[in-house]
Formats: structure tokens, C-alpha cells, sequence
């Protein structure tokens, strides 16, 4: 593997290739705590899918395994690289290359970031709904990669909901092309879907043709707090059964509400055991007062009464996870429970975190069920990630027990991959490791990752 960067060179004119250990060192894990890493015999950043394709081609010649890699944002471990691979970076392959309000379309390469396309798009009238809550620096294609959601779900669904179609490169260098510009389309088998969500491991994507909605009217906020997450949780249960149609609906319980309260005072009141957030980008007023009415069990109710003050209530949302940070490391998990259980979910993970005597912060996105507990413990201390790792799995394990799922939108990566067995049951692997094998005989594309 230590010719791979030369070849690399050689063979694609204008490829930045990196092999300076102490640099490519940045470029061997994602934001995953506690999992393996290896070291690349090199980072290769290409512009466009021509110097893709050839990469790929070239360490398929070597027999070198191939990681994609956006933001490193990512929290399961998939972009973390293997020993001898190339790390292939999108970071330089950013650029809206169109986007056209009569189709509502917007074509870019992977390495846009989520949030200067929702700008690029909102000066047109658009709107990109995706948003996952590091929506600042992820790119696109890693949101395809991992089928990404957010805090939109609720109304607008998640990334696969929006890819159209695809260019991407096969574990062999040669390009692939799924979808297509049409709002239909049947022929053949849905080979985009295939590829959104495979985390790299079946192709790499190099381009994405993106369906854009109207923009939508300017949201308004209601922030409700409980003495009890039963409440709660009953009002999210309450607000979906309204009728109404809520373009956010979050809980954070009390835990994480501390850990904001410590950082930065929003003014929680005290004895609060959840918060419930939720936000109507409705022009019907009448959607704000379902909302409000389904919260009447709370003990404070806050309705923000424009834009400037909606966003000032999210806040709370958005430092949710930051929060927890400032507490030590940080294993956040990604289960995912039918709405009926979401109460027996989060009493649950209270139960689990008093148990191990552990601190878990939990919050999420209540109105589909997908929810974030967040496992804290001291930075450097060994046997007390040991301890997180455990009580995570205690988690995973009480979400499959309540009908649900281990992953909602993180995807799999190297942290979840011994629970898919479990979930998706031995024909189900089987099946997937034979559409592995198809379109990656030898393995190549991000190994280890995923389905392994």
C-alpha cells in the first residue's frame, strides 16, 4: 500500500492525494467515541466524479479498500477508515451545480453542506426540508449515505424522501447513474433507494438530484413543560391525534434540560421532567391552537408570537446535545419505538440510567419516535466507557423489546453492527450480503461497515 499514493498521483492528473501520517491521522474516524480506527495508506479529495472514478479504479488495482468520507460528522462510526484503505474526501466536490424552481430540483455534488443549500435554495422560494441537527457542517451525501433525517421528519420525511437521483461510482471505477430528473418513474429496479442509506459500502455518490418543496410560511413555537414524562408524552400523542400537523414536535427530558439550564439559562422552571417542543410552519391558525390545546396538561405553556422569538424558543432544541458534551464524552444513541411506546421508552431509559447509575440525557424527535438517549460519562476513564457501552446496549435492546428499531436516521456503521442480526433476522442478511456481493465482489467499499 505504500505505492497507492503515487499510483494515486500518477494515474489521476489534478488529484490532491494525501500520505503524511500526522496529517491523514484527522482524516481516520468519524464523531463515533470508542471504536476502531485505521490508518490509511492515503486521502484522496477529488473535484468531480471523473477523478472519483479513476481514484477508485486505482485502488481497486491495488486491492485497496475504499471509505468515503463528508463531514466526519457522522455518530456510528462509518467513516471510520480500515488499515491500507483510501480515505476518499468530498470535502472539495461542493458545488451547487443547479437548481430550478419550475422542477423544484436542486442537482449538487456530496460534499454540499445541508445548510448552505437550504439557503441556496430559500433565495429562490424553496425549501430543503432535511435537517439534521449538525446541519451547519454535514453534507448531503453523507445525509444520503446514512438516510439521514432531523427535526422536520414529523411533516416532511427524511433524505431519501428527496433524492431523485443519483450518480455514483461502482467498486470497480465505473459510474452509475439511478433516477433521474422525473417526479415517476418505474423502470427497472429502485436502485436509488438501494443506494441512500447503504453508508458507502455499495457505491460512492458523486452527484444528487434533489427535490425541493415550496418555501413555507414563517414557523411559529410552542414550548411546553411537565411535571412528569408520561405527560409528556402524552401530549405528543395528544398533538397527533389533533389533526393538526406539526413541522417539529421534540422532547428533552430532565437530564438534558439541566445540563442546558447549567450552560446556558433559558429560564426552565424547576421540578420540569420534560419539555416538549413543537413548531407549525402552517399558515392556518388553527393548527398553533391544536397544538396548544393538546399541551393543557403542561405546567407552562409558551407560544412565540413571530419568527425572531420561534427561533430563540429552539434553542433550547438545538443545545441539546452540545449541552451534554460539556459533561464528558458522549455515546449517543439512535433508537426508534412505535409512538405508542415513547413513554415506555424514555421511562425505561430513566430506569436503566438509575440502575447502572450512569447519566443518560434523553431527547429526540417525538413525533416519529426516534429518539436520542445520550450516555455520559468521564473523558479517559476506561472502565467507565465500558459501563456506557453496556447500559447503550441495554437501551438498543429495551427499544427492539418495545417493537422498535436500533438506528432511526444514524445508520449502522461499525457501533450497531451485532444488533442486526437481531432486528432483521438471518434472510434478511442473507439477502443483503448477496446485494453486497453483487456490486462489491471484493469487498472493497467501506468494509467492515454496515451489513458485515
Amino acid at each position: 500500500m505504500a505505492d497507492l499514493a503515487a499510483a494515486l498521483r500518477a494515474a489521476v492528473p489534478g488529484l490532491t492525494v494525501l500520505d503524511d501520517a500526522d496529517v491523514m491521522d484527522s482524516y481516520r474516524r468519524d464523531q463515533a467515541p470508542g471504536l476502531p480506527a485505521g490508518l490509511p495508506a492515503a486521502v484522496a479529495m477529488p473535484e468531480d466524479t471523473a477523478q472519483v472514478a479513476a481514484a477508485v479504479a486505482t485502488a481497486a488495482e491495488y486491492g485497496a479498500p475504499i471509505v468515503v468520507r463528508g463531514a466526519g460528522s457522522g455518530l456510528a462510526g462509518a467513516a471510520n477508515a480500515v488499515d491500507g484503505c483510501l480515505v476518499l474526501s468530498t470535502q472539495r466536490m461542493n458545488r451547487i451545480l443547479s437548481v430550478d424552481p419550475a422542477e423544484r430540483l436542486a442537482t449538487v455534488q456530496p460534499g454540499v453542506i445541508n445548510a448552505d443549500l437550504r439557503r441556496a435554495v430559500a433565495e429562490k422560494g424553496l425549501f430543503y426540508p432535511p435537517d439534521p441537527g449538525s446541519y451547519e457542517m454535514c453534507t448531503v451525501g453523507g445525509n444520503a449515505a446514512t438516510n439521514a433525517g432531523g427535526m422536520c421528519c414529523v411533516k416532511y420525511g427524511v433524505t431519501g424522501d428527496y433524492v431523485r437521483g443519483l450518480e455514483a461510482v461502482l467498486a470497480d471505477g465505473s459510474v452509475l447513474r439511478t433516477g433521474g430528473r422525473t417526479v415517476k418513474g418505474v423502470a427497472g429496479y429502485d436502485l436509488t433507494s438501494l443506494l441512500v442509506g447503504s453508508e458507502g459500502t455499495l457505491a460512492v455518490i458523486t452527484e444528487l438530484s434533489l427535490a425541493l418543496r415550496p418555501a413555507p410560511a414563517p414557523p411559529r413555537t410552542i414550548v411546553a413543560q411537565f411535571g412528569s414524562a408520561a405527560a409528556a408524552g402524552a401530549a405528543v400523542t395528544a398533538v397527533l391525534a389533533s389533526g393538526a400537523e406539526p413541522s417539529i414536535l421534540e422532547i428533552i427530558d430532565a437530564t438534558t434540560l439541566r445540563a442546558i439550564e447549567e450552560w446556558q439559562p433559558l429560564g426552565v422552571e424547576a421540578g420540569t421532567a420534560a419539555m416538549v417542543i413543537a413548531q407549525s410552519d402552517s399558515s392556518h391558525e388553527e393548527d398553533l391552537r391544536l397544538i396548544e390545546a393538546a399541551c393543557a396538561g403542561a405546567s407552562e405553556v409558551i407560544v412565540a408570537d413571530d419568527a425572531a422569538e420561534s427561533e430563540m424558543l429552539m434553542q433550547a432544541r438545538r443545545l441539546a446535545y452540545p449541552a451534554l458534551e460539556r459533561l464528558g464524552a458522549t455515546l449517543l444513541d439512535d433508537v426508534a419505538v412505535p409512538l405508542p411506546k415513547l413513554v415506555e421508552l424514555i421511562e425505561g431509559v430513566e430506569a436503566i440510567a438509575k440502575d447502572r447509575d450512569m447519566t443518560v440525557g434523553l431527547f429526540g424527535h417525538a413525533g416519529d419516535g426516534n429518539m436520542h438517549p445520550t450516555v455520559v460519562y468521564p473523558h479517559g476513564d476506561a472502565d467507565a466507557e465500558r459501563r456506557a457501552f453496556q447500559v447503550f446496549d441495554e437501551i438498543v435492546a429495551l427499544a427492539l423489546r418495545l417493537g422498535g428499531t436500533v438506528t432511526g436516521e444514524h445508520g449502522v456503521g461499525l457501533l450497531k453492527r451485532s444488533w442486526l442480526e437481531r432486528e432483521l433476522g438471518e434472510p434478511a442478511r442473507r439477502t443483503q450480503r448477496a446485494i453486497k456481493a453483487a456490486l462489491d465482489p471484493h469487498d472493497l467499499l467501506n468494509p467492515g461497515k454496515a451489513i458485515a
